[in-house]
């Protein structure tokens, strides 16, 4: 685990010291969600956050913190010892709930409190109270029971999945298969993707977008380099495919990725990749990384699924690599291993917000990045400033964002943002009511001049005071 006070630059603009590990990254919950239901669900819909409190079991503003143990952050929990960094979950702490366990128990004979005992909330006295309010004459409370009740009804976590979730978005096998090279996610077929694809619309946009796996740390970085240098990305476009049938040959495409050492590693090599995915029965929806401009334009579903053979080629060569092993990773050193830069890490805990924001325009030309830049959130509001809330999905904890650029706006133009963009390629409706301070979630050309340069889902601009305190790092390839 990497440790703050060890890396302290004697300049802002000096780089400090890469950590030994980062496990950045959690699920995306419109793509889980959909998975799930095997239904498309509109992710810029504001009911659609009551559909994902329903099926992830949890309330809605506390999916995005660790604190709370989220399902999204499955596989990972904060550091007993450092809670301001992630680490795994060993495998042996993962459990896999069932129908039996999930089951709640009947509480129509429950008439005062002390009947709750007969039911297993054996410690009711230290009940932690999320609600309580008077109405019409009547105190309603809502308990939170402890982990360690007997009162059944079992709620998913991030060290508790079902089966489904468990195959799905976790690198944790609730059964162990007979042949490496088997792993196919529950409910889904590998598919390749070219065998209806449309024409390719040239004015939509096609940027990365996370699917239901906790590895936004390498679509950010995906997205990053796409930005700042189109021409390193490696396109399966549709002359391509059509050059390759005519051949009678399957699509396929060559994507060199370079060794920068420690986990989500290998050696440098080409890794070639075939055009079959995941793809939902039920829905036909792509299960992870897949382009904005829709199954037109494949290469992001080829980049992810590159990067995941080439981390797992020790273990296996099969031609559908097991997905959920890019799950939580480093987001500095992945935009390194596409571009074969070196990566340079800055932490926000010992710069000014006039040194961040330095920093970002030194690597910018017109208020755009011209060098492959991310940043990461801390991994919990806890100890920080009480103006730091994880409670929607535009701010999400232990998430990586690509960084495009930055602005200036407020009265005389004496306010500086950063300008981000969400793996997840959204941002939340208004509706939902869980804003943040500082930030702007409509970005037009007015306010910020290279708006039109990418499509505007899940880009928003935030005040680089906020962006000091939200996020714990960024960093650039170079």
């Amino acid at each position: 685990m990497f440790a703050y006070r060890k890396m302290t630059a004697t300049k802002p603009n000096q780089p400090d010291a890469q950590p030994k590990n980062l496990y950045v990254g959690a699920i995306n919950p419109f793509a889980l969600v959909e998975a799930i239901i095997g239904r498309k669900v509109d992710w810029s819909h504001a009911p659609t956050a009551d559909i994902i409190s329903n099926v992830l079991q949890s309330d809605y503003d506390e999916l995005f913190d660790m604190k709370h143990e989220s399902v999204l952050y499955a596989g990972i929990r904060l550091n007993g010892k450092r809670p301001e960094q992630a680490e795994h979950i060993p495998s042996r702490e993962m459990h896999t709930l069932t129908e039996r366990d999930m089951i709640t128990p009947d509480f129509s004979r429950v008439e005062k409190l002390s009947d709750l005992n007969e039911v297993g909330l054996q410690d009711l006295g230290e009940t932690k109270v999320k609600h309580a309010y008077m109405f019409n004459g009547n105190l309603r409370l809502i308990l939170e029971p402890s982990r360690s009740s007997t009162l059944g009804g079992k709620t998913l976590s991030n060290s508790r999945v079902t089966t489904t979730i468990g195959e799905l978005s976790t690198p944790f096998r609730t059964h162990h298969h007979s042949d490496s090279n088997t792993w196919t996610p529950p409910n889904s077929t590998w598919e390749d993707i070219t065998s209806h694809l449309p024409l390719v619309d040239p004015t939509k946009f096609n940027n990365p977008v996370q699917g239901a796996l906790g590895n936004s740390w390498l679509i950010a970085a995906l997205a990053s380099v796409a930005w700042t240098d189109p021409s390193a990305i490696v396109h399966c476009n549709r002359s391509t495919l059509l050059a390759a049938a005519s051949r009678k040959e399957p699509c396929r495409l060559s994507i060199k990725l370079y060794s920068k050492g420690g986990e989500n590693d290998a050696p440098t090599t080409t890794v070639d990749v075939d055009c079959e995915v995941p793809v939902n029965n039920s829905s036909s929806l792509l299960l992870y990384c897949r382009s904005s401009g829709g199954k037109g334009f494949l290469w992001p579903s080829l980049y992810e699924k590159a990067f995941a053979k080439w981390i797992t080629s020790s273990q296996s060569t099969s031609s559908h690599p097991d997905l959920t092993q890019t799950s939580h990773g480093d987001p500095i050193k992945a935009m390194a291993q596409l571009t074969d830069k070196t990566p340079e890490y800055y932490f926000t805990h010992h710069r000014t917000a006039g040194d961040l924001i330095s920093l970002i325009r030194s690597n910018s030309a017109n208020f755009k990045t011209v060098y492959p830049m991310c940043a990461f959130t801390h991994p919990t509001a806890s100890g920080h400033s009480s103006n730091v809330k994880f409670r929607g999905c535009n701010l999400v904890a232990n998430m990586a964002y690509s960084v495009l650029g930055w602005t200036t706006g407020g009265a005389q133009q004496q306010q500086q943002y950063v300008i981000l963009r969400h793996p997840w390629g959204v941002t939340e409706p208004e509706e939902v009511g869980t804003s943040y301070p500082g930030l702007v979630s409509k970005i037009n050309t007015q306010f910020w001049s290279a708006a039109d340069l990418i499509e505007a889902e899940g880009v928003f601009a935030l005040e680089m005071g906020a962006f000091r305190e939200y996020f714990a790092g960024l960093g650039v390839a170079k």
